[in-house]
């Protein structure tokens, strides 16, 4: 019996349904063992806040409160975490439809999109009341609209304003649309292409941007970039070596370097420097940054490799066992925690009612012990990153390199810009896989026609009666057997 496309699978994606209903199982077990979500420190609980009242604000855009804002009629945020656990398994399922297309076995892609489908964190991240799941998805389906064998100005379009939705949710995403617009030059698409990824890019931009203006006088994402990049300086800043101008002067640290906190303490300690400094404190923070990286340039590179080093560890997180308080966000709690005074209130404002993670066993157990082994190391990340990227080279494989691009300025960029978290490497994980796969997937283009369609396509066409008529090869259009 003949199938039509993707819709009747047959044998040809058994590996892959085999592989879908674990992972399936898996984020069940999540919504039923941690409901309604799970707790990132205070992030979770000002997305709430600018979701019931969204105003551009300093730190962060306002493109993941958005998204909690259009699902806040349901009063529910096990809700969310649900669309974002659906959201994580389409773009697994995209990624493979993506390589079976490109040539890939039905086996060969459903191992390339396993870590989609399994990595803990990754379903961590989606019960979350965070952005990184959303960023993920958004920049990820960009890149894949980018990589098309045939693209036009509507796909090019498309993938434009798809990373430039993942830029408002997450700055970085606007480091992948420059590495985007690059490589359609690169391809040489075409002026129309090109001019559908920039427009599409631009439009989420340039109206956030606007709204931003609106509101606080600054025309951008946010107010806080100087900020972030004085705080990566504070963990090898010597003014000694600096020699600041005055007005710059109280943002030294005080500390000896030696013993200097991580770069998240000096933006949100309580004893950091910025707590003294006027209402400018983002455009000096910046000026201070760039005279202390130009005053120590190899210190600066000294300070992000050493961040980068942490992803040859094989472990993501340190050791955790049941008698630890439920201080590390990155592994699913052991224990029920109460939420505090100064957080609940958003949060059962958003929920309609109690807000705190409940904690159901044995199916949060079944995931505390998944968790211990259920990941992509980063060591082997980083090589599979690599040779995608050499391969795709190698191989001339055009539509291979953005998403390997993207992979890296994801993972690179943090290090140098803010500083390591293991959350900022998660989303390049779906994009090196996609890379991974096109790079190694075999040449299936076939002779083209005008605008790059396919010929076989341009085939396609009915009669006077209707009818389909037949292919070159016999069968007819439309059909799969």
């Amino acid at each position: 019996m003949p199938s039509f496309g993707f819709v009747l699978p047959g044998n040809r994606h058994l590996a892959f349904l085999a592989a879908l209903i674990p992972a399936l199982v898996l984020r069940v077990l999540a919504m039923v063992g941690y409901r309604p979500t799970l707790w990132f420190w205070a992030d979770s609980f000002s997305y709430l806040g600018a979701a019931a009242d969204p105003v551009p604000g300093t730190f962060r855009p306002l493109g993941y409160p958005l998204f909690l804002a259009a699902l806040a009629p349901g009063h529910s945020l096990a809700l969310v975490t649900a669309v974002q656990h659906v959201l994580g398994l389409g773009l697994a399922v995209a990624v493979y439809v993506v390589l079976r297309r490109r040539g890939l076995p039905g086996w060969g892609a459903t191992v390339v999109t396993m870590p989609l489908l399994y990595d803990e964190f990754l379903i961590l991240l989606e019960h979350m009341i965070m952005a990184d799941a959303l960023f993920t998805v958004l920049v990820t389906a960009g890149v894949i609209m980018l990589s098309r064998r045939a693209v036009t100005p509507l796909s090019a379009g498309v993938g434009g304003a798809l990373l430039g939705l993942g830029a408002i949710t997450r700055t970085i995403g606007v480091a992948v649309l420059v590495l985007a617009v690059g490589h359609l030059l690169l391809r040489r698409t075409g002026w129309r292409s090109l001019a559908g990824l920039v427009l599409g890019g631009a439009l989420p931009l340039v109206a956030y941007a606007t709204w931003m203006y609106g509101t606080s006088g600054t025309f951008g994402l946010t107010r806080a970039d100087g900020l972030f990049l004085w705080a990566r300086t504070m963990t090898f800043a010597d003014c000694s070596v600096i020699r600041p101008e005055p007005k710059l002067a109280p943002l030294c640290p005080s500390t000896p370097v030696a013993g200097r906190p991580a770069p998240a303490f000096w933006l949100w300690g309580p004893a950091s420097p910025l707590a003294g400094m006027p209402r400018d404190k983002n455009a000096l923070a910046g000026r201070f940054a760039r005279a202390a990286i130009m005053a120590q340039p190899f210190d600066y590179l000294t300070a992000a490799g050493g961040d980068l080093r942490r992803l040859l560890r094989w472990e993501r997180t340190a050791a955790r066992t049941a008698s630890m308080k439920n201080t590390n966000p990155y592994w699913f709690p052991f224990e029920e925690r109460a939420l505090k005074k100064s957080a609940s209130a958003a949060a059962e404002a958003y929920e309609g009612g109690p807000a705190a993670t409940r904690i159901a066993e044995p199916y949060a157990g079944w995931l505390r012990v998944y968790q211990r082994f259920g990941y992509l190391p980063f060591p082997l990340l980083v090589a599979l990153l690599g040779g995608a990227v050499v391969l795709a080279s190698v191989r001339r494989r055009h539509d291979a390199l953005l998403p390997g691009l993207a992979a890296a300025a994801l993972v690179l960029a943090p290090p140098f810009l803010t500083g390591f978290d293991v959350r900022y490497v998660v989303p390049a994980i779906p994009l090196t896989c996609l890379a991974a796969g096109l790079a190694a997937a075999g040449r299936t283009r076939r002779p083209t026609g005008r605008n790059g369609v396919d010929a076989a396509d341009a085939a396609r066409v009915s009669d006077a009666g209707g009818r389909a008529r037949p292919r070159p090869d016999g069968r007819h259009a439309g059909l799969r057997s």
